[in-house]
């Protein structure tokens, strides 16, 4: 299938776009993200709060190696690991259903420039703090009766609208 090795990942060039996952609770939900993230070759992963980090086997039973792929930094504080993306030149977006949110299929990204995306907390969402800090916010479109996804879906749905609209080149 021709599969890049852990080594020729860590090598290769990456999206311009990092994962922050703000207080996240569920292993399996941050294994699966890291899956998600190696597969479109994401710069970083940023676990932020209570979100566990690797090494742990339930993460590992989500991400199936890919904790060891996809590079990641832990920050105590989400707000402080924002405000480093932000001077660091990235547009930050948080995934939330907000006021003036703009729809995910209407999404546009800047091909010359690098994005940070704000996954949040399976219960509370993505803290009204980091909203406030975002450039601005994008929600999914949902049509049935529940308001919200799982955040390893919604990761997944949010990523790959990232990864064709910065028509990236493998």
């Amino acid at each position: 299938m021709d599969r890049l090795s852990t080594d020729g990942y860590k090598k290769v060039d990456k999206l311009p776009l990092v994962v922050v996952l703000d207080n996240i609770r569920s292993l399996h939900n941050i294994g699966s993200i890291f899956r998600t993230c190696d597969a479109f070759r994401i710069e970083n992963i940023h676990l932020c709060g209570i979100t566990a980090t690797p090494p742990l086997a339930e993460i590992h039973k989500t991400a199936l190696g890919a904790e060891n792929s996809v590079d990641w930094t832990y920050h105590a504080s989400a707000k402080e690991c924002i405000t480093m993306l932000i001077s660091s030149g990235y547009v930050v977006i948080a995934v939330e259903q907000a006021v003036d949110s703009v729809m995910l299929d209407k999404l546009e990204l800047d091909v010359n420039k690098k994005y940070a995306i704000i996954m949040g907390n399976e219960v509370k969402g993505v803290q009204q703090e980091l909203v406030d800090a975002a450039d601005f916010c994008v929600e999914i479109p949902q049509f049935g009766t529940k308001h919200s996804l799982n955040v390893s879906v919604s990761a997944g749905m949010v990523i790959w609208q990232c990864f064709t609209l910065l028509d990236f080149k493998k």
